[in-house]
């Protein structure tokens, strides 16, 4: 289920954000002022946010700049009674995605959150790689798993990209070699295995349940669970 986050210090408002996304199914929590605002959209997992422009401790425009230099990239439809167009240009400039203004129809508000989710869903398939709690960050080149960030350096990375890309696939060798070092396979060297076993003692935490298994002569599988 998307969730969504609305920011938004009028309660009659929020109420009727809320009661129209949930009635579409979203599942949605609600802050009601810009410190608290923030602080839920920088550490929640979210799909959207509702952000009203004018807000009690941290304005609306501040709000969402910092998000974005926080790498918070969350898509934000900004609600406000500023109609002005000098003003919607500032909060799209700022970091917005979209921007409504009051008094809003609420069927107009529910579609154009819809369409942030569609777009960041979009995005997220084209530049995030998942397979059971880890996570890959393409455009970042951060892996996470269990939303613990793994210090991983570039060929590692590299390599587990190569891996979850082929998820529940035996791969021999001579594949990882020229998918992730670029030239032919040479028998004699002992590299693959060296890189395996850092990459198995950086993703599968104490308890974790091992994503890597060795298929004795034919090479590697990284298995969902």
């Amino acid at each position: 289920m998307p969730r969504v986050l609305t920011i938004e210090d009028d309660t009659v408002t929020a109420r009727e954000i809320v009661a129209e996304l949930t009635r579409r199914g979203l599942a949605v929590d609600w802050a009601d002022n810009g410190r608290v605002g923030f602080e839920r959209a920088r550490d929640g997992d979210y799909d959207a946010i509702t952000l009203d422009r004018m807000l009690p401790e941290l304005d609306g425009l501040v709000l969402v700049t910092r998000l974005r230099e926080a790498g918070v990239q969350t898509p934000v439809l900004m609600i406000s009674a500023l109609s002005d167009v000098d003003e919607r240009v500032r909060g799209l400039r700022a970091g917005g995605d979209d921007y409504l203004t009051k008094p809003f129809s609420p069927d107009e508000m529910a579609a154009r959150v819809e369409v942030l989710l569609r777009r960041h869903a979009r995005t997220e398939r084209d530049t995030m790689l998942r397979v059971a709690d880890l996570e890959l960050d393409l455009i970042g080149r951060i892996a996470r798993r269990g939303g613990v960030a793994l210090e991983l350096l570039p060929t590692e990375f590299r390599l587990l990209e190569f891996l979850v890309r082929q998820v529940g696939q035996v791969v021999t060798r001579t594949m990882i070699f020229e998918a992730v070092w670029g030239y032919h396979f040479d028998p004699g060297t002992n590299v693959i295995e060296v890189h395996i076993g850092r990459l198995r003692k950086k993703i599968d935490a104490p308890g974790a349940a091992p994503l890597i298994r060795t298929v004795r002569g034919s090479g590697y599988v990284l298995e969902a669970g």
